[in-house]
């Protein structure tokens, strides 16, 4: 029987919340010999919301931290010598670099991406016309970090990462829609062989692309929706299913042979043969269950609490960042569980159940109209490619499907889930996890100080990026929230038992969001440095905040 609003809405305290969040089965309880964060210094940019730091990279060599720096195009350099003091040398720009095929990467081109191995650093570089063609650019990290040759790759590469081993380098072509919708390039997972490309071999770089899963080949659960637009002109035709799915993110398994790659907005992990550049296999993620999550969701901005309840409600996991990792010979897949809606031209896939031109079908909602209140559901946002039954004026919502799963996962190499967080991240937060006041901090978004329960209605604190790091021997995924902030610390040694154990959020939540003072706002990129790499022989964890255009490094350390 579907889980319902209870007849009396039950406000839960912050510690009825946390003994909540610590009961659920999702993850066991925190531990005394966990890893804590704590800040040691900034490099500060000045730039409010401008994305002037998002993805992070150490190189071990060089002492450097290389930062994409989005509202330049370019790459920061930052000296990593010292943690307490991570100063700019200079930035990396691509536009008038020459690439192999006889391009010229362009004046409006930007960096989306970039990865770092054995004295080597690769950029992945969008067109200035997005829906073009983009590059893998190589430059060596030492010095005056001298660019060292440029190879063709998909549309809009939007992540990259060297193989283990070093001999590849793989990205994950998005290729969005234009902003119009007109045309929509053909999504791609690039896989780019360095010695070819560094030798100036354009052949060095080939794609693996979905048109093998056409029509009946398309496995049930894979998203393909919106509208059905050719290809940029020029460009190889590509049928619907090639067209919509768009890589977000890449790991790559220990031997160097599999990436996995998630499609976001597909909500299906890819895995990529990367000898052949051939796309293996769709996992699709399927959907949790917010009545069997442990305390549930938040989900409504105007209920004026943290008020977590078992809603019949199903969430797309969507995930934006995905790791791997090994146990005793097994790879495992961690992604987080972001959530993503399109919002092209005049097409948008989501809004405010109360809002659906989609009525909840009574059927299965006879409650519908106390569900539809402010207060209630009416103000989730909701799929409106999902749980739909019927067409035309016929049509109603048997189920009701939210964008993302606030939530971290731990997958099978097979696209079975071993552990979801339920409600663990929103739960903390509710309990003043880290030390900060839910009154204030809760569902926070990233660009105001004053706005308490902002995203409940949206994706919560939407987990976005994500890193893994080993220290004495146990393995732990440090997970950055995109709208309310700081780093969740979560020991995943054993996949099927994983504990929380630490928060941090380096946020001044009294302070003017946009000035220096209210401090990281937006996490978006995460690099963990082990202590044999550390300039000072402790681990560290480095955070790009896309808002704030600040990149702090934290020292990671033993107990609490």
């Amino acid at each position: 029987m579907p889980v319902r609003r209870p007849a009396r809405p039950t406000l839960l305290g912050a510690t009825a919340l946390l003994a909540l969040a610590t009961a659920a089965p999702a993850l066991a309880a925190p531990g005394v010999d966990g890893v804590t964060l704590a800040p040691r210094g900034t490099h500060v940019t000045g730039q409010f919301d401008e994305s002037a730091a998002e993805i992070v990279e150490h190189d071990p060599r060089t002492q450097r931290w290389f930062v994409v720096n989005a509202l330049s195009g370019a790459v920061d350099v930052l000296d990593a010598r010292d943690p307490d003091a991570p100063e700019k040398l200079r930035e990396v720009t691509v536009a008038g670099l020459e690439a192999a095929d006889g391009s010229t990467i362009d004046d409006a081109a930007q960096v989306n991406s970039v990865s770092v191995h054995g004295g080597l650093l690769a950029a992945a570089v969008e067109a200035g016309d997005k829906v073009s063609p983009g590059w893998v650019a190589f430059f060596r990290t030492r010095g005056k970090v001298a660019f060292l040759g440029a190879v063709r790759t998909g549309v809009q590469p939007d992540n990259l990462t060297f193989t283990p081993d070093g001999s590849r380098v793989v990205t994950a072509n998005e290729a969005e829609p234009a902003d119009d919708f007109s045309v929509d390039p053909a999504g791609t997972v690039g896989v780019v062989g360095v010695e070819r490309a560094l030798a100036g071999r354009q052949s060095a770089s080939r794609l693996a692309a979905f048109r093998s899963f056409e029509g009946d080949a398309l496995p049930d659960g894979v998203r393909v929706y919106g509208p059905d637009v050719a290809v940029p002109e020029g460009q190889r035709p590509a049928g619907r299913v090639a067209r919509n799915l768009e890589p977000e993110y890449v790991t790559v398994d220990a031997s160097s042979r599999t990436a996995y790659v998630t499609i976001q907005e597909a909500n299906t992990i890819a895995s990529v043969d990367l000898r052949r550049a051939r796309v293996r296999e769709l996992m699709p993620l399927g959907t949790k269950d917010w009545t069997t999550s442990g305390a549930g969701l938040d989900a409504s901005d105007r209920d004026g609490a943290a008020d977590l309840e078992p809603w019949d409600v199903s969430g797309l996991y969507l995930p934006d960042s995905i790791a791997s990792y090994e146990v005793r010979g097994t790879t495992f897949l961690v992604t987080a569980n972001e959530g993503d809606a399109r919002e092209w031209g005049d097409y948008v896939d989501s809004e405010r159940l109360a809002d659906s031109r989609y009525p909840l079908c009574a059927d299965t909602f006879p409650d519908a109209a106390e569900l539809l209140a402010d207060e209630a559901l009416g103000r989730l946002n909701v799929s409106d490619e999902d749980g739909i039954r019927g067409e035309g004026d016929d049509a109603c919502r048997e189920e009701i499907v939210t964008l993302g799963g606030r939530s971290f996962s731990i997958w099978t190499t097979d696209g079975e889930r071993v552990r979801d967080s339920g409600s663990r991240i929103e739960a903390l937060l509710a309990g003043g996890a880290g030390g900060t006041d839910p009154a204030v901090a809760f569902n926070a978004t990233n660009d105001d100080n004053d706005s308490f329960d902002n995203r409940s209605d949206d994706k919560g604190p939407e987990p976005e990026g994500l890193t893994l790091g080993e220290v004495d021997g146990r393995t732990y995924a440090f997970v950055g929230l995109e709208r309310v902030g700081g780093v969740m610390t979560f020991d995943v040694t054993k996949p099927r038992r994983p504990r929380f154990v630490d928060y941090v959020n380096n946020r001044d939540f009294s302070a003017d969001a946009e000035t220096p003072e209210a401090g990281d706002l937006g996490p978006e990129g995460l690099a963990f440095v082990s202590r044999e790499d550390s300039p000072v022989r402790r681990p560290l964890l480095a955070v790009g905040n896309e808002i704030s255009g600040t990149t702090t490094v934290f020292s990671v350390g033993r107990g609490r």
